[in-house]
């Protein structure tokens, strides 16, 4: 189940929470308690691979570890 923000109407605080992608549940701002509360786009992270090396194969990366 994907994580998603939220972010109240009322005071624009940011929320997230664990739900199905095609789930109509309404959620309560934890700050102020409004059901105002819409989906924002929100990005995810991506951490590095723990497989292969860390460091640049070319030696061109100005910080000499690949972001590959």
């Amino acid at each position: 189940m994907p994580i998603f923000e939220y972010k109240c109407d009322k005071c624009e605080h940011k929320s997230e929470f664990l739900e199905k992608s095609d789930s109509k549940k309404k959620h309560v701002c934890e700050k102020c308690g409004s059901l105002n509360m819409r989906k924002i786009f929100s990005g995810f992270s991506v951490g590095k691979s723990s497989h292969g090396s860390d460091s640049c194969s070319t030696g061109m990366c100005p910080s000499g570890v690949c972001g590959l």
